[in-house]
């Protein structure tokens, strides 16, 4: 992801009308029968009283109120093969990939025993992949390390305190391709390398899973798409939101046209933290990070960009420049993509015009803290809109405004129907519908499971993008994508993140690039497939 405030305060609009205590609750509470069983919501003691006097207002309005599948059970039965992984890329997001593979260093599964033992208990006894990490690649000695002790210790050896040979770790990524006994290969390097990396592990014969964003140029994309294409290797970009509950039941919703004709689409991020403008290269005490030109090979981290020095700040912070990815958006506005096209299958955009500047952290970036993008479909009669500030925390979310009701989707989802909803107005009168309340809401039943620990990982999980809760258990979104991967390889069909989303998906954020850096509207030429 490299990276997860939103819908916490978001409130209904009142109606005009005068406000019937009794009949919010009794809504209020049918609205939440949508997940009774499967997120504990509890029906409201009005609810309770006058049951009998009410049905579920979705059936009464036409609509099927049905659960969607969440943790679809294994119906291949017997037990899948073993698959042998490599990973390229061990910092952070790398780290958090091996954990949802399975595996953590002996000193993270002390530290997690002590200070929080539900979460290493639940991470115990998830699902096992099975899957080896056999090969580990950083240009860092410090992150390989960390990545191969992790390599030693998996949840299977977790309840006898037993460990794993370990993988053999790599200099340079190619080596670590050349390993005839690897399958399939993660990818979590800065966005500068993802392009080449893959080309070059597809042209090994490895599946490729490669976090998001897929390249930095136009030129990178299709060059990547015809590798992908042309091979029998299975892709899939790091996005997991489509495998969050919240998620399946805003698309279901969606399916089911209960919002009428979408016609806007505002989705928006705001951080208010250093860490969170990508000023990482140092601690919280304010010392630099560990990492010499001893330790990190630089020449190898630069790749194809610019030669410049050594620069802890470019290589903690390197989206804050051009020559290694897309800017903020390339990183934040992936994931409201993913989103907003897995519930609209949006595509690529006709026109885009994107805005923005360095406002507030002048610190030599080139990429701006402050963002807007306005992205065209007429083909689909709808506008998406995107906003960022790097300066400001106030949460505005992710709302999807049809002709008859508007969806708020984050963490939790809320929908209300609009007080000029025609198709609505009959129950809108007869006060069925009380405008006061979400017509439907839908969430985990424990907001704080995730324990989160600094306002980057609060972001993603107040957006829904990192994990949720299922009777009771915490799931890890980014396990489930990695699964759905893994299925693909094992028994085949289509990954959620294949190559024609990602395209898409990259196509779009190139446009915002081309806009902001040029200063001028651009337009998708899907004839020469060209951005002009």
């Amino acid at each position: 992801m490299n990276e997860s405030q939103d819908e916490k305060d978001v409130k209904p609009t009142p109606s005009n009308g005068k406000l019937n205590i009794s009949r919010r609750n009794v809504i209020k509470g049918i609205g939440a029968v949508s997940v009774l069983g499967t997120f504990g919501y509890q029906f409201s003691k009005s609810l309770a009283l006058k049951k009998e006097a009410k049905k579920d207002i979705l059936s009464q309005l036409g609509f099927s109120n049905t659960i969607p599948d969440i943790l679809p059970t294994n119906k291949f039965g017997e037990k899948s093969e073993i698959l042998r992984i490599g990973i390229i890329g061990t910092g952070p997001r790398g780290m958090d990939l091996l954990d949802s593979l399975g595996y953590r260093t002996q000193k993270k599964i002390d530290k997690i025993s002590k200070e929080n033992i539900s979460d290493i208990e639940n991470w115990g006894r998830t699902e096992d992949l099975n899957v080896r990490l056999i090969g580990v690649c950083d240009i860092f000695d410090e992150h390989a390390n960390t990545a191969v002790d992790a390599s030693k210790h998996s949840r299977l050896t977790y309840s006898n305190r037993g460990s794993l040979k370990g993988a053999t770790r790599y200099k340079h990524y190619q080596e670590l391709l050349d390993n005839k006994d690897i399958d399939a290969v993660i990818i979590a390097t800065p966005d500068h390398h993802h392009a080449q990396m893959t080309i070059d592990a597809i042209k090994a014969g490895k599946h490729v899973y490669c976090e998001k964003s897929l390249c930095r140029t136009e030129e990178e994309l299709f060059k990547v798409e015809s590798a992908v294409k042309e091979s029998n290797c299975v892709f899939q970009l790091g996005h997991q939101l489509s495998h969050s509950p919240v998620f399946k039941r805003a698309k279901d919703l969606v399916n089911q046209n209960i919002l009428g004709p979408v016609t806007l689409v505002e989705t928006t991020t705001n951080r208010n933290t250093s860490s969170g403008a990508w000023n990482r290269d140092k601690n919280n005490d304010g010392s630099l990070k560990s990492g010499t030109p001893e330790t990190i090979d630089w020449d190898q981290w630069l790749g194809n960009s610019p030669k410049i020095p050594f620069s802890l700040d470019r290589y903690y912070g390197w989206t804050k420049w051009f020559d290694y990815g897309n800017g903020p958006w390339g990183q934040l506005f992936s994931h409201e993509y993913d989103a907003i096209n897995g519930l609209l299958d949006i595509g690529i955009p006709k026109t885009c015009v994107a805005s923005g500047g360095v406002y507030y952290w002048k610190d030599g970036r080139e990429t701006p803290d402050t963002f807007n993008a306005v992205f065209e479909y007429p083909n689909k009669e709808l506008s998406l809109l995107y906003s960022l500030s790097l300066s400001n925390s106030n949460s505005r979310g992710r709302v999807i405004m049809g002709r008859d009701a508007t969806m708020k989707l984050g963490g939790s989802l809320i929908v209300t129907a609009d007080a000029s909803s025609e198709r609505y107005k009959e129950h809108i009168e007869s006060g069925n519908l009380d405008l006061t309340t979400p017509m439907i809401t839908f969430g985990p039943e424990d907001p704080n499971v995730d324990g989160v620990s600094s306002a980057t990982a609060q972001y993603y999980a107040d957006r829904g993008l990192s994990k949720s809760t299922i009777n009771g258990q915490s799931i890890d979104l980014t396990y489930l994508h990695l699964k759905d991967w893994l299925n693909v390889i094992r028994y085949g069909g289509t990954t959620t993140c294949n190559i024609d989303v990602s395209v898409s998906e990259m196509v779009t954020i190139l446009m915002a690039t081309k806009s902001f850096r040029e200063n001028r509207k651009v337009t998708w030429d899907s004839l020469n497939r060209k951005i002009v």
